[in-house]
């Protein structure tokens, strides 16, 4: 194996998801297009004859799903404001433009209005209710703003970030709080299943939107270029249509639950065609898992393997024979690049260019796998890593430790 590297596929990137949370900002107008059509009406035998169409009484509302659906949850959605210290040239440029500054003042420390989001009210306690929404609607804030359902505008607390889950907790005054949302089993979702989202998309003039859609695909692997993270990550898949300042508010089922936050959409393929109907939200027993835990501690505590890797399907089909000596039945998994000094792969006894295919006899098909699979652990637990050695297949036994990161959001070639 001396003097032999792994030459490792370039591989294009089939999605580009991009967090659609906060893109409204000064100096982004709003456009509105018409679409007109010529339409030929055939009026029907036995109608009125001066005209042909009349105006019928509505079908009873009352039986409509998605409008009690979405009555059981509007009032807990809000608009999530983002305010950042702006500088005085930034003042000086918005006074041309004869824009509101937001501030008495003009100074480099008055705060500005830097993006826009959503969110949903889903816990009463005491004097405070509690918000999820997006990690990237509130990063960078120097101080937060909540427009309530029904128009009022109150100051929020930032409670707790995941940046690898891209959650964040919010604390309110529960003073004017009237509606709290349930969270439905996420697990429990199918394909075809109709859902709707609701958030303010462009921004808190169109808050409490809401569109309609189904569930593409109950779970789904991406790779969210984009995301603070970089790392794979496992989501509901809609066309309920998602778009800028959306983020962070609910997709809801026909009952009124929350079954996921809206975090992404697929604007683009690799090449810069155009995709439309492709949302993603993060499902609601894992924001459930992850926001407890931000109220509880304020942070997420995740264990680590400490490996630097990369997926076994980005390698050299050749020097996955030569190098890495694996059968030809092994096709997914990943490769061991590095393990580092002390860690717990370290310990365990791990070796560059092991392959990793299981985790407690679960199967590990890439790196995105390895941490869903890893993140159902605590630190200090033991579990059982498969991999093969120069052809071998070897269990090993590795006592998880804490991610060195704050918040465990380590780049996607490392866990």
């Amino acid at each position: 194996m001396a003097g032999k590297r792994l030459i490792v596929k370039v591989a294009g990137v089939g999605l580009l998801a991009g967090l659609i949370g906060g893109g409204v900002s000064y100096g982004v107008g709003n456009a509105i297009v018409t679409h007109q059509q010529n339409a030929a009406t055939k009026v029907p035998s036995g109608s009125n004859k001066s005209g042909g169409t009349k105006i019928n009484k509505n079908e009873d509302t009352k039986s409509n799903q998605s409008t009690e659906a979405y009555n059981a949850v509007k009032g807990a959605v809000v608009s999530v404001i983002n305010k950042q210290a702006s500088s005085s040239d930034d003042n000086d440029i918005l006074s041309i433009f004869g824009a509101d500054s937001d501030s008495s003042s003009s100074n480099s420390s008055s705060l500005q209005t830097a993006s826009e989001g959503s969110g949903v009210i889903y816990k009463k306690s005491g004097n405070a209710a509690y918000i999820v929404t997006n990690n990237h609607v509130v990063s960078g804030a120097s101080a937060l703003q909540v427009i309530m359902s029904n128009g009022k505008k109150v100051q929020a607390e930032l409670v707790g970030t995941d940046s690898t889950t891209d959650l964040a907790v919010l604390k309110i005054s529960a003073a004017n709080v009237t509606t709290v949302a349930k969270f439905g089993n996420s697990n429990s979702i199918k394909a075809g299943q109709d859902v709707l989202a609701i958030g303010s998309p462009m921004g808190s003039e169109y808050a409490n939107t809401v569109t309609k859609g189904i569930i593409s695909a109950p779970k789904r692997t991406i790779s969210a270029s984009s995301s603070n993270s970089g790392t794979n990550t496992t989501v509901i898949q809609t066309d309920a249509a998602i778009n800028a300042g959306n983020s962070g508010g609910p997709l809801v089922n026909m009952a009124g639950q929350v079954i996921g936050i809206n975090s992404m959409k697929l604007a683009s393929d690799s090449q810069g065609t155009s995709v439309e109907g492709m949302g993603f939200s993060i499902p609601s027993n894992e924001v459930v898992r992850v926001i407890n835990q931000l109220v509880a501690n304020g942070k997420i505590t995740r264990p680590s393997l400490g490996i630097e890797m990369i997926d076994l399907s980005n390698v050299d089909g050749q020097d996955q024979q030569d190098i890495l000596k694996l059968p030809k039945s092994i096709t997914k998994g990943v490769v061991v690049m590095k393990a580092q000094s002390g860690s717990a792969a370290d310990q365990a006894g791990i070796q560059k260019y092991d392959v990793i295919t299981k985790i407690n006899n679960k199967k590990v098909n890439d790196g995105g796998d390895l941490k869903t699979q890893l993140y159902k652990y605590k630190v200090g637990d033991t579990i059982k890593l498969t991999l093969y050695r120069q052809g071998k297949q070897q269990t090993v036994s590795v006592k998880l430790t804490q991610s060195a990161s704050a918040d465990s959001s380590s780049s996607s070639n490392n866990q």
